[in-house]
């Protein structure tokens, strides 16, 4: 529990995580969701660039992306393509605002496992711009993007088309940066701070969510009329259940993120602590309650499908069944089937008070 402020040391995740296939059964799915959609252009087309030069930020620091650059022959099939696909992700297919937008730039990422391409999108009317990404189609991150989508308060917007996966721009200051430039602020913001990291953190435990190092999330901040609102939200899904050490699925424990645990230390007691994680919970079981149709034709396919090694699921087990004391998770034969079990085990108290009111509920009298 985060109540102890133990940590591991520095956490690192496996040295390199292969592409999980998308099955049959999780394809039917994603149709059903309106998730499987027909695009114009492919991350296999966008390999096919030209030429790279690296990408550096106002400080010259490298970002580690490349701008790449293509044939002319080839951006005039390419970059309307991609203008539509950005039209299919913002607006259901909407092409009659397609004549103001243009591709500014596309980058590609050198350092991340998945290797993504970011497109920036411009609308010329005004210079304002956004961007999407293009990715392998891994199963193991379209659970992720899809339990983060069912059970957190974040709504995701995605879709795949073959080996082709499409993912929304999640704004927000990466938590490297805040972390570095933005956490020396007034004690009510920064009592704030250290409550959604708490949340955070209990979120991406309970649906098993690793590799929540510092710049796999950003943080939206919000304006109130008395001061800044703030949400944790993880922008990496690489990792959905994947590892097989258990501290990897909470934040707290690595290195880049002990300032934020410092500042629950500093601000927060032990029994407000114990409140944000109970809230938390109760939070997602009443997603889960709302969403229980959906979660459970997603983890049916999860539970036949093989998204990690057999070595990492051995080991998660045995510490999830040390953890809990609970040597039900010896018998889970997939990550899927630890994912269900977790849930169950972590929300099973605020499953049963609820139970138990609703019986009160429609008891004699009622």
């Amino acid at each position: 529990m985060l109540s102890s402020f133990s940590t591991t040391g520095d956490l690192k995740p496996s040295r390199k995580k292969p592409f999980y296939k998308v099955s049959r059964e999780l394809r039917k799915y994603l149709r059903h969701y309106g998730r499987e959609v027909a695009v114009p252009v492919s991350y296999n087309d966008l390999l096919h660039f030209a030429g790279s030069i690296p990408l550096y930020d106002n400080s010259g620091n490298d970002l580690l992306w490349e701008t790449v650059y293509y044939d002319p022959s080839d951006i005039r099939e390419l970059y309307p393509a991609l203008a539509l696909v950005y039209a299919q992700l913002k607006t259901e297919g909407d092409t009659s605002f397609l004549k103001d937008l243009s591709v500014a730039r596309v980058d590609y990422c050198v350092f991340g496992n998945s290797k993504p391409f970011r497109i920036r999108i411009v609308n010329n009317l005004n210079d304002n711009y956004d961007h999407f990404y293009v990715k392998v189609a891994d199963a193991s991150r379209i659970y992720g993007l899809e339990l983060e989508h069912i059970l957190s308060p974040n709504r995701i917007s995605y879709f795949t088309d073959g080996n082709t996966l499409i993912e929304e721009h999640i704004a927000g200051i990466p938590g490297d940066m805040f972390i570095k430039k933005h956490l020396d602020d007034n004690p009510f913001n920064q009592t704030r701070i250290a409550k959604e990291f708490i949340k955070f953190n209990e979120r991406c435990f309970i649906r098993l969510l690793g590799d929540m190092r510092s710049y796999n999330y950003v943080i939206d901040i919000t304006p109130d009329f008395e001061a800044s609102q703030f949400r944790v939200r993880a922008i990496d899904f690489d990792q959905q259940s994947y590892d097989g050490r258990l501290d990897m699925y909470r934040p707290k424990c690595f290195r880049e993120n002990q300032p934020l645990m410092e500042l629950s230390r500093k601000y927060l007691k032990v029994e407000s602590i114990l409140q944000y994680q109970q809230e938390e919970r109760a939070l997602i079981v009443n997603r889960l309650r709302s969403s229980r149709y959906r979660l459970k034709e997603l983890l049916d396919p999860m539970l036949k499908d093989e998204i990690s090694p057999p070595e990492k699921r051995q080991q998660l087990a045995q510490e999830l069944a040390a953890y809990y004391e609970n040597p039900h998770f010896l018998k889970c034969s997939n990550m899927g089937e630890i994912v269900k079990l977790h849930l169950k085990q972590t929300l099973r108290q605020i499953l049963k008070k609820i139970h138990e009111s609703e019986r009160r509920l429609s008891g004699p009298g009622s």
